[in-house]
């Protein structure tokens, strides 16, 4: 997760969420817009102060928290 350099974290900026860098632009919002059709360049319109860079890690970040891994379960052994 070291390469998300633009998702940020701010007690003080919207309670501490998953930032675009350190702006009150919500990871979750940018991820909400993709989710409902808007191209990068559509996102881009709508909010200048994004860049392309900023959609790509909000997508990184969020395939991250998403990342499935699968632990076996090893039996407790008998008292």
């Amino acid at each position: 997760m070291s390469s998300l350099n633009r998702i940020t974290f701010d007690l003080t900026i919207m309670g501490g969420r998953a930032c675009i860098r350190g702006m009150r632009m919500t990871v979750a919002l940018v991820l909400n817009l993709v989710a409902n059709g808007m191209t990068t360049a559509d996102i881009i319109d709508a909010y200048p102060y994004l860049e392309p860079e900023d959609i790509q890690q909000a997508l990184q970040y969020a395939a991250w928290l998403a990342e499935d891994a699968v632990y076996p379960v090893e039996p407790l052994a008998a008292a």
